[in-house]
């Protein structure tokens, strides 16, 4: 049996004296798709931010790869290609969409960049447009893309997702144009 990318054990997570994070354990597998369920307030957030260093876990241990990297910078973590779409975005509004890709390229292998930005582009055509546009004109739903797009820009090994689909465009019919059953 094979080790996990990520294992999480007994983490506890506070804000101040409030526990965010109550003795959390779980397990993502290489090529595994995870994903957490829960109420508003439930911890989701926290617990990715935690595995990548803010807030900093107060017991337990995050293990990636055979590695623990509960005491690691995010810097560091990033270094590790572990990446993190954040929920409310945290683009760099002031920059570009270009440059908010080579943000997130800065721990990928330069040679591969060209290839990289080309891969986003096809997975979110719409970022090919706005390439010299300020990230902070962009649309809630663009600027979601951006960020995903961003966080794939590292090549990670593990990509957390937190909050998604918020702002996207529907990707599903509406009720008005969907066939009727008579």
């Amino acid at each position: 049996m094979t080790a996990p990318l990520l294992a999480v054990r007994g983490v506890k997570t506070f804000y101040g004296n409030i526990m965010a994070l109550k003795g959390i354990d779980l397990e993502v597998n290489e090529g595994e798709i995870v994903a957490l369920i829960g109420a508003n307030g439930a911890g989701k957030s926290t617990l990715m931010m935690t595995i990548f260093g803010q807030p900093r876990l107060t017991e337990g241990r995050i293990v990636f790869d055979g590695r623990d990297i509960s005491a690691l910078s995010p810097h560091e973590i990033a270094a590790l290609r572990i990446a993190q779409a954040p929920e409310g975005r945290r683009i760099f509004p002031r920059m570009t969409v270009l440059e908010n890709l080579q943000m997130g390229a800065t721990v990928a292998e330069p040679a591969h960049f060209d290839q990289d930005i080309k891969r986003v582009c096809a997975l979110f055509p719409l970022l090919q447009k706005r390439m010299k546009q300020r990230g902070g004109t962009l649309s809630g739903g663009e600027q979601q893309m951006l960020a995903i797009a961003r966080a794939l820009m590292s090549r990670p090994r593990l990509l957390l997702l937190d909050e998604p689909s918020l702002g996207l465009p529907r990707c599903l019919p509406s009720r008005s144009s969907a066939p009727s059953a008579s």
